[in-house]
């Protein structure tokens, strides 16, 4: 997360820049691209970054993860990769990103309470952003990442801001303050006969109930539930249980999930997943919130077709439908 502080504007039309050693490629082709852009940037050291905004503040930010990046790179490739960065960032900074905290820090943010859990579709993160920013994988095809609540916005942490603070920690407290610090509630609704329930409030939190599934539905469900994340503030599950048919359960939660991601504001994903409780809800719940450790959440999916004959045709999408759809009628016989 960076910091900003005050100093003086520089003239209209002026760009100085502090240009990096001759010999370091990388950082010139920062300071390059973002003079390009209009914006006055200096490099205080290697690994941190100094620009200037338009109303003469200044934003720091660590540049430590991305020279790894970047040092991996052909010396042609630098150009774009600098102008990508630049972009995102000056896309950053006249959005009017907040500033961290007085006295900023991983530390401070968990004594405040201000950290919390919020699901992204993978593809949300390049994979230099995944590694400066606190984020993990919790299924595949989703991150979940450490996020600080500010007042008028909500900021991604980077790994650069945990100090003292251990990843599992940082996770831990946002996922506690997620799940018991903001409202929800559960409502179950019938869908031609499917039974389905959404986890649900008016914030970008309710993903974190993944990690609290167990309280929500404690089955007994020896074949877990159908789990979807369409928007940040909806769960959607259906517990696997007598169904007459499971099939048209993975379907209709199927369905439910396109459409409310299809209609929502910024939408997670409408890929179902198959919950299959394990070690994860052996442990008890706030132990499970600091291991570390996620769900066990597999991507199924069916595709109905109507065959020239007039019968459905029905396909299961992927190893984990099949093993579910293969024990589930086994265990019926």
């Amino acid at each position: 997360m960076t910091r900003i502080t005050r100093t003086p504007a520089a003239p209209a039309g002026s760009y100085m820049t502090m240009n990096p050693n001759a010999s370091d490629a990388i950082g010139m082709a920062l300071v390059n691209a973002f003079a390009q852009r209009g914006y006055a940037t200096a490099l205080p050291d290697p690994d941190t970054i100094a620009i200037t905004r338009r109303d003469g503040s200044q934003v720091r930010g660590s540049l430590a993860e991305w020279r790894r990046y970047a040092a991996n790179r052909s010396p042609a490739e630098l150009p774009a990769m600098a102008a990508r960065y630049a972009d995102q960032a000056v896309q950053a900074l006249e959005q009017g990103p907040a500033a961290a905290p007085a006295g900023g820090g991983a530390r401070r943010m968990l004594e405040e309470g201000s950290l919390r859990i919020r699901l992204y579709p993978e593809n949300a993160f390049d994979e230099r952003m995944r590694a400066a920013l606190l984020t993990r994988p919790l299924a595949p095809g989703l991150l979940e990442t450490v996020v600080a609540d500010l007042p008028d916005s909500i900021v991604p942490l980077n790994r650069t801001d945990l100090g003292d603070v251990t990843e599992d920690e940082a996770f831990g407290g946002a996922l506690a303050r997620s799940i018991e610090g903001e409202p929800h509630y559960v409502q179950a609704t019938d869908m031609d006969g499917v039974k389905i329930s959404h986890i649900g409030e008016q914030h970008r939190y309710i993903g974190a109930h993944v990690h609290a599934l167990r309280r929500h539905f404690p089955g007994p469900l020896p074949f877990g539930a159908l789990v979807a994340f369409p928007l940040p503030e909806y769960v959607t599950v259906h517990e696997i249980g007598p169904d007459p048919h499971l099939v048209l359960a993975i379907k209709t939660v199927q369905d439910v999930a396109a459409q409310l991601a299809g209609s929502g504001e910024r939408p997670v994903s409408p890929q179902v997943y198959w919950w299959r409780p394990g070690e994860y809800e052996r442990m008890d719940e706030r132990t499970g919130l600091y291991s570390g450790r996620v769900p066990d959440l597999r991507p199924v999916g069916v595709q109905v077709e109507q065959g020239e004959d007039g019968r459905l045709k029905v396909g299961l999408l992927g190893d984990a439908t099949g093993e579910l759809v293969q024990g589930w009628e086994a265990a019926r016989r």
